[in-house]
């Protein structure tokens, strides 16, 4: 289940955080896309490499080396201190380790992108049996279309973990909502309207914002934040309203 940080100690503002840190659903978005695009480039640095390593009688050393390193993240990624695991492991190189959520962002980018890698190595796999026992008249074609679609099926999946990603404030004394990264103050004032659209474990809301004499006024037009902090919102909006 998602969970969304908040602090409900301070009766006069609600904080979230909706982010790959705190919600599973952004985090699977982002380490799937991320990972699709790593898993295509590592495809074709592997491929190359095999098919010129084993003109020389080596493909298998290119195959264990490769076996190696998806072994060595599968194993950091199951155990419980994978931070001073690497950092063990780096003492003996010149490198500098990410530690902290820059460590689990690498991770998460490293598992999606092992998981792509099976996904499009299963599909591209499958065309090319096809393709030699002839058992489809148009070939390796549709395996390798799903494979190719894939790329911008991970870029969708990247627009939506930066859409779902929330970080905030709602300031009931001030009414005003602070968004973060980057910085945005709504004057809940400026409000006339609010609808909401549940989606899983966030809501998505819908700002109608007055326009004195004609005015436009910027801000924001859509916002995603936990459900309880959309009711809160909504309830400030129509309370003025009304």
């Amino acid at each position: 289940m998602d969970e969304d940080a908040a602090d409900p100690n301070d009766t006069e503002t609600i904080q979230w955080r909706r982010d790959a840190s705190t919600s599973r659903t952004v985090r699977l978005l982002w380490s799937l896309g991320v990972g699709t695009f790593f898993a295509a480039i590592t495809i074709i640095v592997f491929w190359r490499l095999y098919d010129f390593a084993a003109q020389v009688g080596a493909g298998t050393i290119i195959i264990a080396m490769f076996a190696a390193i998806i072994v060595t993240i599968l194993a950091f990624a199951v155990t419980s201190n994978t931070e001073r695991r690497l950092e063990a492991l780096a003492s003996r190189l010149p490198i500098t380790t990410p530690s902290g959520p820059a460590l689990e962002r690498a991770m998460d980018a490293a598992l999606g992108t092992i998981a792509m890698m099976a996904v499009m190595g299963s599909l591209m796999a499958v065309g090319r049996y096809v393709s030699q026992r002839e058992l489809l008249e148009v070939g390796a074609g549709p395996f390798t279309g799903m494979a190719a679609l894939l790329l911008p099926l991970a870029l969708v999946a990247l627009v939506l973990a930066s859409f779902l990603r929330s970080i905030g404030t709602l300031d009931r004394e001030k009414r005003t909502i602070y968004l973060y990264d980057p910085d945005q103050a709504i004057d809940l004032e400026v409000i006339q309207g609010v609808s909401t659209r549940r989606l899983g474990d966030a809501t998505i809301l819908k700002l109608e914002y007055a326009e004195p004499d004609g005015q436009y006024v910027a801000g924001p037009r859509r916002i995603v934040v936990p459900p309880e902090v959309a009711t809160e919102l909504q309830g400030l909006v129509d309370g003025r309203t009304t």
